[in-house]
């Protein structure tokens, strides 16, 4: 019985290795349909975030408004720039926080309150 050369596994060992990276990279739609929750159901925050997305601003974050790029795949899938990310202030936090509201240019409304881990459409 023969060993395999060294080449041959570290060829096999590449094509495998490229075999994954694509697949990682393969667009995915969402695996189960988008779940929703009432705007009346939002931290006020969020309700508050919303009126001045639909205002056009002022918006109190730099980031708020830039483009959101879905590169988890978590929202319907749509060509770049479509989402835009929009910060909803979590009372005590140092920071941004976790929570978000993205809104697509077709007028739909998401929100995130674990930093796009999940979304729920918003139901106004």
């Amino acid at each position: 019985m023969s060993t395999p050369s060294l080449r041959g596994l570290g060829s096999t060992l590449l094509a495998c290795l490229g075999l994954l990276v694509a697949l990682a990279a393969w667009p995915r739609e969402p695996s189960a349909p988008m779940a929703e929750v009432a705007l009346a159901q939002l931290p006020r925050e969020a309700a508050h975030t919303l009126a001045t997305i639909k205002r056009g601003g002022p918006f109190p974050y730099r980031r708020d408004g830039t483009t959101f790029g879905n590169r988890e795949r978590r929202l319907p899938l749509a060509q770049r720039g479509y989402y835009r990310e929009y910060t909803v202030p979590t009372p005590g936090s140092q920071d941004r926080g976790a929570r978000r509201i993205v809104a697509g240019r077709g007028g739909e409304y998401y929100y995130s309150d674990d930093h796009y881990h999940s979304f729920r459409r918003i139901r106004e």
